[in-house]
């Protein structure tokens, strides 16, 4: 039976650990596809480009948003990142179920083009263990931790306009949770085609 594939959008703030939890998830789930972003920020130690990132210049990445060709596209800490469109909408009408790994303000922007998209806010159990998380991760200054921290409170309050809130305590829990999460959406009547079952 045809389906449309389903989009799981994942955010949280810098060290809430999504990108830990997306990557489980493609572990155990070789049916799900992470979608790679643009973004004109320099790479992180380690990250590799085509990978992490689609890492590209300022100019391009304009040149994109004149052309529509990105789904969706934020600023964040100076820098650019969005979400290719033809990707997305190849892997989702092939019936492929895709994961989006982006900030607050490419979500909502997801949200308004893809109303059956699913929304899942990552937090971590407190703020302590937030600013322990980015300290030890090593690939940020301290001032731009504390501008991070400082922002935490805002990316908070919206979480209301999300589907779902996950606290990251275990990462094996919060994976376990994103899957139940993902297999609800999918018996969703609009996910199907239910003519097909129809014969009256």
């Amino acid at each position: 039976m045809n389906r449309q594939g389903l989009l799981i959008v994942i955010s949280g703030p810098s060290g809430a650990g999504k990108g830990t939890i997306c990557q489980g998830l493609l572990n155990k789930n070789k049916d799900l596809c992470l979608s790679i972003s643009c973004t004109t920020r320099a790479p992180r130690p380690g990250e590799v480009d085509g990978v992490n990132y689609f890492f590209v210049k300022k100019e391009t990445f304009e040149k994109m948003i004149a052309d529509n060709k990105l789904l969706e596209y934020a600023k964040v800490y100076d820098n650019y990142y969005g979400t290719p469109k033809h990707f997305v909408d190849d892997k989702l009408s092939n019936g492929q179920d895709v994961i989006l790994e982006i900030d607050i303000q490419g979500a909502l922007q997801i949200k308004e083009k893809y109303p059956k998209g699913v929304l899942i806010f990552v937090v971590p159990p407190g703020l302590s263990l937030l600013k322990e998380r980015l300290i030890k991760r090593g690939t940020d200054p301290e001032e731009s931790i504390n501008k991070r921290l400082k922002c935490v409170c805002d990316e908070l309050s919206n979480t209301k306009r999300y589907d779902y809130l996950i606290v990251n305590d275990t990462v094996d829990e919060s994976i376990e949770q994103v899957e139940s999460i993902i297999k609800a959406e999918k018996c969703r009547p609009s996910n199907f085609d239910i003519s097909r079952f129809l014969k009256c």
